[in-house]
């Protein structure tokens, strides 16, 4: 699993008009299913009186993922389905689109249907303002005084950022680190010490 991934920052809101029927687009950053579940409740509240309100959703990302959708009432594999097939395209993680439908009284027949919700699902996507969510680890180093200074050297240089410190017979440093920076700060630390180091890490 890739510990950097895109996430939105934020939310969007899109219309579509496809003969007569109004499509509005809402995506959203939904770190759990729980969240996603809260944000299509909520995306319903506010665009209340529509036909139809579809939805695609990923949880998490790469071999971690959690995906859901609804037709909600649409023909089978017309609406949820597409808009899957959009968020999973994406590459982002955490993030669920609502698309809400007001029918316009003109039947768009299911390759219509097909194509209208794929793209309500597209330009949603596109209007998000995104971010990178990235994978941090606690990690614990205990070193004896004489390697302090250049332990929070090494810390700095390596980008962690230190939580807490005791100072005791040694020195205990409670640290988070991005997954990505944390092996190249063990083998400094490591040879920075010649191995007097105790290092833990806790995911």
């Amino acid at each position: 699993m890739s510990s950097r991934y895109p996430i939105p920052a934020g939310e969007s809101r899109i219309e579509l008009l496809v003969k007569n029927s109004r499509f509005i687009g809402r995506a959203g950053y939904t770190p759990s299913v729980e969240s996603a579940r809260l944000f299509i409740e909520q995306v319903k509240t506010e665009e209340s009186g529509s036909s139809h309100a579809v939805y695609a959703f990923a949880v998490g990302h790469g071999a971690t993922v959690t995906h859901g959708m609804s037709d909600a009432g649409e023909p089978s594999g017309t609406a949820g389905r597409p808009a899957l097939a959009v968020v999973k395209g994406s590459g982002l993680g955490d993030v669920t689109v609502v698309i809400i439908r007001y029918f316009g009284g003109t039947k768009l027949g299911t390759g219509g249907l097909v194509k209208a919700y794929t793209e309500t699902a597209q330009l949603a996507l596109a209007e998000l303002p995104l971010t990178e969510k990235v994978e941090r680890k606690q990690v614990q180093v205990i070193v004896s005084y004489p390697f302090y200074e250049q332990t929070k050297r090494l810390i700095e240089t390596h980008h962690g950022q230190v939580e807490n410190e005791e100072f005791t017979t040694e020195v205990t440093i409670q640290l988070t680190f991005i997954v990505d920076d944390l092996p190249g700060f063990e083998s400094a630390i490591v040879e920075l010490t010649r191995g007097e180091v105790v290092v833990e890490v806790w995911d």
